[in-house]
């Protein structure tokens, strides 16, 4: 069960993101559940920069792993239970980047590599990492993500 591997890892689900604007957060399509965009956060604030310039790329993989707990808090909130979530489909990730810096396929690993420890084979997905000038609320980075629901 997922829930298990999370406690294995020392990992426990916040509460789930709010809109900040006019959507939901969650959106179930068939045996697809798809999640908005979550910005990275630390004690319930938004984590503010720009990686390559005052974030290094250490600190923003661990906003990315931060994001992927999120992520599947939402997913919990959403379908009842984080263990309905079957795997992980599509991630996109957004690094708000200086100029110049190319290290956003790394950046956006923090959260891949902790699907993949997670959920295994069914944790592999489809992926795209992009540089942006800015982001909502000067985050650092911001990801989405399209989940299989099991059960």
């Amino acid at each position: 069960m997922l829930s298990e591997r999370l406690a294995a890892l020392g990992l426990e689900l916040p509460p789930a993101q709010t809109p900040l604007a006019s959507y939901v957060m969650a959106r179930r399509s068939g045996d697809l559940l798809y999640l908005s965009g979550h910005v990275c956060r630390a004690d319930g604030a938004v984590v503010e920069g720009i990686v390559g310039d005052d974030v290094d790329i250490e600190s923003a993989q661990r906003m990315a792993r931060g994001v992927a707990v999120d992520l599947l808090a939402s997913a919990a909130a959403a379908l009842g239970s984080v263990d309905r979530v079957g795997g992980v489909v599509r991630v996109t990730g957004f690094v708000r980047s200086a100029p110049g810096f190319a290290g956003q396929p790394a950046v956006i690993n923090g959260a891949s590599d902790l699907f993949v420890e997670l959920f295994g084979e069914r944790g592999r997905h489809a992926r795209s990492a992009v540089g942006v000038g800015e982001l909502p609320l000067g985050a650092a980075l911001e990801i989405e993500a399209i989940f299989e629901v099991s059960g």
